[in-house]
């Protein structure tokens, strides 16, 4: 019997899990079906529920309902647990287990497609919200010598900082919370951002300095071309710019894994999407 699996959230209609797992599954020659599922706000749990039913094995989960995941979830892996967050839900019998592959999508696109070496370098995130908190373990544990979270809310991002530490997460680490305007002149190696600024295409207040020599501008949105951030760190001399997409199919990748135990190869399918 062909397995199913889907992404679901609220919208979901501008999904592109579904192409991507549909070429996991022909590149891995495994059996199953992959599909978009638009979950009212309020019935998160009863669209799981009917979906196991019916015989669904895993589900992605896209916003607003990854802390609904969590909380859903029967047991979850150390890094669901330190973004309090499941974007990958697994079904085994009764039992529901929950993942956060964003995070180690993020890290590999970084690390593997566009050659950031994160070990030893200062990194800023722009945000303390759920997408700065789903990157956070992994990118800690490439061993930066510096993370700074940077956020229009000041006690959010100290906050998160706070948790790091007492958590030991931080160890060996330096990280630090601030506000925007405290980065002037900081010259950070990687620039991420993890703010929902492009959603309404602005982007938060940067102050001059805040990129290094050749360092590379990241925003964690995709689909939606030269984003005004991604355009602000393309004025700087030699800074590099990215978009998502790379960590999306990497996160998905991880999911895959996750669900059928063989890890898919990603380069060909980032092509085929940039391409189109």
């Amino acid at each position: 019997m062909t397995d199913r699996y889907a992404v679901i959230g609220n919208p979901v209609a501008h999904s592109k899990s579904p192409v991507i797992h549909a070429e996991f599954a022909r590149q891995t020659a495994q059996d199953l079906t992959y599909e978009r599922i638009l979950a009212p706000l309020d019935h998160f749990r009863a669209s799981v529920d009917q979906f196991r039913a019916e015989g669904g094995k895993g589900l992605n989960v896209t916003a607003p309902f990854k802390l609904d995941a969590f909380a859903l979830s029967a047991d979850c892996s150390e890094r669901a647990r330190s973004a309090q967050a499941v974007n990958t839900l697994k079904f085994d019998g009764s039992l529901i287990y929950g993942d956060n592959t964003d995070g180690v999508g993020l890290a590999r696109d970084l690390q593997t497609n566009l050659g950031v070496t994160l070990g030893g370098s200062h990194i800023l995130l722009m945000g303390a919200g759920g997408a700065a908190q789903g990157v956070l373990r992994p990118l800690l544990e490439a061993r930066p010598a510096r993370l700074f979270i940077a956020n229009r809310t000041l006690d959010k991002a100290a906050r998160l900082v706070q948790r790091l530490r007492d958590n030991g997460e931080s160890k060996n680490v330096d990280v630090q919370a601030g506000s925007y305007a405290q980065l002037q002149g900081e010259g950070f190696d990687v620039v991420i951002n993890a703010t929902a600024a492009s959603l309404d295409d602005t982007v938060p207040e940067l102050p001059e300095g805040v990129f290094a020599a050749h360092a590379l501008a990241y925003d964690m949105m995709y689909g939606k071309g030269m984003t005004p951030f991604l355009q602000l760190a393309g004025t700087q001399p030699g800074v590099r710019v990215a978009d998502g997409l790379g960590m999306l199919v990497e996160q998905a990748a991880e999911s895959f894994y996750l669900w059928r135990g063989v890890r898919p190869q990603t380069f060909p399918v980032i092509a085929a999407l940039r391409s189109q």
